[in-house]
């Protein structure tokens, strides 16, 4: 039986691990679709414009709101983020399933969108430890660990509301768990 492609979302409080999740899964499935996503913040050091996001300007973000451009977007925290449609029916259209790491807040509209769409939720092990990995990473002021760490928790909340859970304790065990979860919805005949 062939894959079908599918959409996935792949969504968790700030400092989960959703990004090393899903580069895992990626290097594992190099053809799994990872659309660049839009952001209006300024690059992190490393972080190169068109590969790790499009930096874009407010006024452009606006305009491509606007046009109906954006799958989904929102306002995470001081900036917006958003995924662009035409990447995302380019990589469906070829055939290839598309994972998406964004927000709660932009898995729901996009599910809202694609009803088909497969929700991911990745978790913590604990809050001790979130919190920890929050601060460990040494990006965040204390005034921005405190709002992420507001949202972390209205995100914690809507977890059930997702199709999968998977509690990122041993990274291995949760990119295995990542990685047969795409496999096993992507076998599903149409309409299952």
């Amino acid at each position: 039986m062939g894959r079908r492609p599918r959409l996935f979302v792949v969504s968790g409080p700030a400092g989960v691990g959703k990004g090393t999740l899903v580069a895992r899964v990626r290097q594992k499935r190099p053809l799994l679709g990872l659309p660049v996503s839009a952001t209006t913040r300024d690059p992190r050091p490393g972080e190169v414009n068109g590969v790790s996001y499009h930096f874009i300007s407010d006024p452009k973000f606006d305009e491509l709101v606007k046009r109906g451009e954006f799958l989904e977007w929102a306002q995470v925290h001081d900036h917006r983020y958003g995924t662009l449609k035409s990447e995302v029916d380019a990589c469906l259209a070829r055939g290839e399933s598309v994972i998406l790491e964004i927000d709660v807040q932009g898995g729901i509209n996009v599910h809202n969108m694609y009803p088909d769409t497969v929700r991911i939720f990745i978790e913590p092990p604990s809050w001790d430890v979130l919190v920890d990995r929050l601060r460990n990473r040494g990006t965040e002021s204390e005034e921005s660990l405190a709002i992420r760490l507001r949202t972390a928790k209205s995100e914690l909340a809507l977890a059930s509301t997702y199709d999968v859970r998977i509690v990122n304790d041993d990274l291995d065990a949760a990119v295995s768990e990542l990685a047969s979860t795409l496999e096993r919805y992507e076998s599903e005949e149409e309409g299952i």
